[in-house]
């Protein structure tokens, strides 16, 4: 090879420089370099700033000609090319050369291309927590065919024979960390989508979650149906629960498709509503029907129990149930249940 290279060169300058370079990065593929390897070796070979950039890990490499970090901020690419991996666009690869592109400078990006994804098919993803928002709407969306949705699973580091739970996550904290903390030993990914915080996990340690957050745990072993039964148990989790597996809600998930109007129009949902502008009777009525006993919920309430059932009668009279019979505590329960999802 390099003998023709050196004919070649004598014939051809252009042609013996591009066998040289497609000779250069088959060296460095079979050396098994690492990402920052090969951006340092192509910044030296192109003698000018070169970049590489995966969409699925958030990460940018920028180095220049002398192999150290480039400086910032970053030169406009004067030559780019798509990293691609089973037909998927995961990343990109650039120059930022001072003047025009070079002769060569379209060969060496698409060997530094060609390269890079083989990196990331030997190597697989980073060990981070936070995740292309475009990669996980592909893994939980119910428009995306089970290829798609397969190479995005592996892009983002999951093992095919692995089931991925879906967890909808409300929280005040970053959602890496979050999903570092219920998920210390396995692959988590992380990513927001629209109001809602998306992990995606292999295995959920629902006692880990960290306080002051709301979560909803899928159950299904599919990604897109597990990810709306996230969202479904999120909707039911409460200050006094607010950790909710899908499957237990049971058949009280049913409620979450109820149209808006029809609970609105309810009686006892209506009465809740109006009970509402008193914090004090809806954290008693809640506390009892957490409990279903009268001396419990005095507890949670640290109120003496026949305080308790003072006002458990004034509020029976209100929802017009007798709150201490069966019947009364699943009404108060199931109204109590429905105006939250409509405030949700």
């Amino acid at each position: 090879m390099e003998a023709l290279a050196q004919r070649l060169s004598q014939l051809d300058p252009q042609a013996g420089g591009a066998i040289r370079v497609v000779m250069f990065y088959d060296t460095l593929m079979r050396r098994r370099v690492d990402l920052p390897a090969l951006a340092r070796a192509s910044a030296g070979l192109a003698e000018c700033a070169a970049g590489i950039r995966l969409h699925g890990r958030g990460q940018t490499i920028r180095v220049s000609p002398d192999g150290r970090q480039a400086s910032l901020p970053p030169s406009p690419a004067s030559t780019t090319a798509p990293i691609t991996l089973d037909e998927e666009e995961i990343g990109t690869v650039w120059l930022e050369r001072p003047g025009p592109p070079g002769p060569l400078d379209e060969l060496v990006l698409d060997r530094l291309a060609i390269a890079a994804a083989a990196v990331v098919e030997r190597y697989g993803p980073a060990r981070t927590t936070m995740a292309d928002p475009a990669l996980v709407e592909l893994v939980i969306s119910s428009d995306s065919d089970e290829a798609a949705r397969a190479r995005a699973l592996r892009l983002l580091g999951f093992a095919a024979d692995l089931p991925v739970r879906v967890v909808a996550v409300r929280s005040h904290l970053p959602l890496d960390k979050v999903g570092g903390l219920i998920c210390p030993a396995s692959p988590v990914k992380a990513a927001p989508l629209a109001d809602v915080g998306v992990l995606l996990a292999t295995a959920v340690n629902a006692a880990r979650f960290p306080a002051g957050i709301r979560a909803g745990i899928g159950a299904a072993d599919s990604p897109d149906r597990s990810w709306q039964e996230a969202r479904t148990a999120l909707r039911f989790a409460t200050p006094r629960q607010p950790v909710v597996h899908y499957d237990d809600l049971g058949s009280l998930a049913l409620l979450a498709q109820i149209p808006q109007d029809a609970s609105r129009d309810n009686a006892d949902v209506a009465a809740i509503a109006r009970m509402a502008d008193n914090p004090e009777d809806l954290e008693t009525l809640d506390a009892y029907c957490a409990t279903g006993s009268l001396r419990r919920a005095a507890d949670l309430l640290h109120l003496h129990h026949s305080s308790v059932a003072r006002r458990l009668e004034q509020l029976g009279k209100t929802l017009g149930v007798e709150l201490t019979e069966p019947t009364g505590l699943i009404r108060a329960r199931l109204a109590l249940t429905a105006w939250r999802l409509l405030n949700d």
